[in-house]
């Protein structure tokens, strides 16, 4: 009993939870489609995972410093648009990665600006955003798909290394670096000292607008990375892709037990809620679910996910309640 009490208490009480769910949705897909368990589907699985989780890392960092960010789908798409483009000038892949990836920061910048600044709910102000660089995304290709002819970047997208896609290498190394960040870094205490209250952090010498523009420009670039990646796996820059993809994200980084009360998650938590929200997507496509159910499905897991946040958070406050009567 002891041993059984020291294991909850490393993993977490509400991790157990979500392992066990994954290994429910495994179970269930594997006995409606013999398929879905095989090792080239679980390959598959995790490289369409690779997007969703690195846009889930910055959106973690967000959702703890009670921030929200409602752009990524139409930054993703915009940056794979613009890597394409920039490839197709001749520009090598260095630079042109780069200067994506600042177009990815600026957007994340510009985000900040809007909340910091202009006081503009986070909510609203990405909301914004997200309508203004879908409509760049278009713009800059004039609203049709753009082909990537180097061929060496195309490889980033399906090059394997030890059986796994680079796509897949690149989430699993941001999910480590960007977890000991969070979890081992001042500036990781940083972030859930401003989502338990950014006025307590401030009066104790903490910059809650620095920190906030810091996890919106670290979600930017993370997200134009993603983008980027997905462009090679796809061959093509394309306008219209990745709608929603902010919401899968945000899906899984609140079933990983992330709060949107803030001040509460972790990036094992996410890593988790990714593979079960992407094993949960996989398997109503392999089980030919109806694309107009597949929405309803992924709205049922959405709204779980929030759920279970707030009897989560109620269980907290009620027993930081408890815990200051006795201490009263």
């Amino acid at each position: 009993m002891n041993e059984k009490r020291k294991f909850t208490s490393i993993i977490g009480g509400d991790k157990i939870v979500l392992i066990v769910a994954i290994i429910a949705v495994f179970a269930l897909f594997t006995s409606l489609n013999r398929n879905f368990l095989t090792p080239q589907n679980m390959v598959n699985l995790l490289v369409a995972s690779s997007l969703v989780g690195m846009v889930a890392i910055g959106h973690t960092y967000l959702i703890i410093g009670l921030q929200n960010d409602l752009s990524p789908g139409s930054l993703a798409a915009f940056c794979g648009v613009l890597v394409a483009i920039l490839l197709n000038k001749g520009l090598p892949i260095p630079v042109a990665m780069v200067i994506t990836l600042a177009a990815g920061a600026a957007v994340g910048l510009f985000n900040s600006w809007m909340v910091n600044q202009i006081r503009i709910e986070a909510f609203i102000a990405t909301l914004v955003s997200q309508t203004i660089i879908r409509g760049f995304a278009y713009i800059i290709c004039g609203g049709k798909p753009v082909a990537i002819t180097n061929q060496a970047f195309n490889k980033l997208g399906t090059f394997r290394i030890v059986g796994l896609p680079v796509p897949v290498w690149v989430m699993i190394l941001c999910i480590v670096l960007f977890g000991f960040i969070l979890a081992r870094t001042r500036f990781g205490r940083s972030v859930y000292a401003i989502g338990g209250s950014a006025e307590a952090a401030r009066l104790a010498g903490l910059n809650p607008k620095r920190i906030v523009t810091i996890c919106f420009i670290m979600i930017g670039m993370l997200t134009a990375m993603g983008g980027m990646l997905f462009a090679a796996r796809m061959n093509a820059g394309q306008p219209a892709a990745n709608v929603n993809l902010e919401f899968d994200a945000i899906t899984a980084v609140i079933l990983g037990g992330t709060s949107f009360a803030g001040g509460v998650g972790s990036m094992f938590g996410t890593a988790l809620g990714i593979i079960l929200i992407q094993a949960f997507n996989t398997g109503l496509i392999m089980v030919n679910v109806d694309s107009f159910w597949q929405y309803v499905a992924r709205g049922a897991l959405l709204l779980f996910a929030l759920t279970s946040d707030y009897i989560r958070e109620t269980r907290r406050q009620k027993a930081l309640l408890e815990a200051s009567m006795k201490n009263a």
